[in-house]
């Protein structure tokens, strides 16, 4: 974007994201006064160009939501979508480097480019480049990537930066010899809040729903959607607050699921907003699973 007259004086435009000014005239029309002169910050250019920053800010927001969504859904995403919007910079931004998976587990790589024709320019583990032309690619949570340690250690030696937290999320695998009759974690049970509103702040702040006496995340797992829970407590009854079990149900149960019938994402994110949670507060001594 250009710079734009704003008034005899001065010009403006964004600049990384601010709105910034500069002289219109003089010996360095080039250069920028750091912040909006005070008679210019009812001007309609300045505002405009307010308004179409808090837009751009939005639009990259829900771009970055989105092609979270995806991740952590492992859904399957149309080639010719990704090159569609691979022009517009807030998806740019969100999409390259994100691990895509196409025809196997072999095609893993980072993707690094998508042109008109939905061709996808992929760097894979062993540092090759190569051109994909698949009809879906999914972009999987990190629980699933077998080759997760030499795509952390590639990006690092690559310099490659993600939009989307996909590798460096943390992930939780479920352990073997589970007690086939549990129903429950009480792992990160026992943290401490100060009242029941402080931890369910903690919970929406960091993107959770808060549903009566627990916090839920709902989390899809091939193809079955599970909903997470942890306890947050009663507000009504107790001054203070503490974080409860970690359950599973599914769509169709009102009961907590067998620990053994809970998948490997839906397990790593609840377990992911369980330890969230249980960091918020003062931790007590619980040594369960």
């Amino acid at each position: 974007m250009g710079w734009l007259a704003a008034g005899d004086t001065y010009e403006v435009a964004l600049v990384e994201g601010r709105v910034m000014a500069r002289s219109a005239s003089g010996e360095s029309p080039d250069e920028r006064v750091r912040e909006v002169p005070a008679e210019l910050r009812d001007h309609p250019e300045v505002s405009g160009l307010e308004r179409f920053a808090e837009w751009l800010d939005r639009h990259a927001a829900e771009c970055t939501a989105q092609v979270t969504h995806w991740m952590v859904s492992s859904l399957p995403v149309p080639a010719v979508l990704l090159a569609r919007v691979w022009p517009d910079e807030a998806w740019r931004a969100a999409l390259r480097d994100i691990v895509v998976v196409a025809d196997g587990p072999e095609t893993a790589g980072f993707l690094r480019d998508a042109d008109d024709s939905g061709a996808l320019r992929v760097l894979t583990a062993d540092g090759e480049t190569i051109r994909l032309a698949p009809r879906t690619v999914t972009m999987p949570h990190p629980v699933l990537l077998a080759r997760l340690g030499e795509l952390r250690t590639l990006a690092a030696e690559s310099g490659l930066t993600q939009g989307v937290d996909q590798l460096h999320r943390a992930v939780w695998h479920k352990p073997d010899g589970i007690d086939p009759a549990a129903t429950a974690v009480t792992r990160y049970a026992g943290a401490e809040y100060r009242s029941w509103y402080r931890l369910s702040a903690r919970a929406t702040s960091l993107g959770y729903r808060v549903s009566g006496m627990n916090a839920v995340d709902r989390i899809r797992d091939a193809g079955r959607i599970f909903t997470a829970s942890v306890g947050i407590g009663d507000p009504y009854t107790e001054e203070k607050a503490w974080t409860g079990r970690l359950t599973w149900r599914d769509e169709d149960g009102y009961h907590a699921l067998p620990l053994t019938d809970v998948g490997p994402v839906a397990w790593s994110e609840g377990m992911r907003m369980a330890a969230a949670l249980h960091a918020g507060g003062t931790a007590d001594t619980d040594d369960g699973k």
